[in-house]
């Protein structure tokens, strides 16, 4: 299912430009416009998902799965595998979530510390 209103189905729908760095059957990841890393890069499922919250029963695991293997395979195709690189995905306001889509950041390119993910700074 994808919102008519929503951004990220809309960039995954490809009918908004975005650096798409890689796609797969589930999932597409793209460069985010505000980098908080020298390499920022965001996955989201191709169909609307809320939340990780809602990514419930065997469906949703295997979602997930494939939004993290998209996201290995960009880290590794990006040469962030030797240095290192993290995974981010905010749920709930408590959790520092902003926006209404499921989203998997991968950070990488520096030491990634601090809550936002900015480089070099110590965690």
């Amino acid at each position: 299912m994808q919102l008519p209103d929503c951004i990220f189905c809309r960039i995954a729908l490809g009918e908004i430009p975005a650096q798409v760095v890689a796609r797969s059957d589930h999932a597409v990841a793209f460069r985010d416009l505000s980098p908080q890393a020298p390499t920022h890069v965001l996955v989201i499922p191709i169909h609307h998902l809320a939340s990780a919250a809602d990514a419930t029963g065997p469906e949703g695991a295997a979602l997930l799965g494939e939004v993290m293997a998209l996201g290995v395979r960009v880290a590794a195709e990006l040469g962030l595998a030797e240095g290192g690189y993290r995974f981010v995905m905010n749920t709930g306001r408590e959790g520092g979530r902003r926006c209404t889509t499921c989203i998997c950041m991968c950070w990488g390119g520096g030491r990634c510390g601090g809550r936002r993910g900015e480089a070099g700074r110590e965690p």
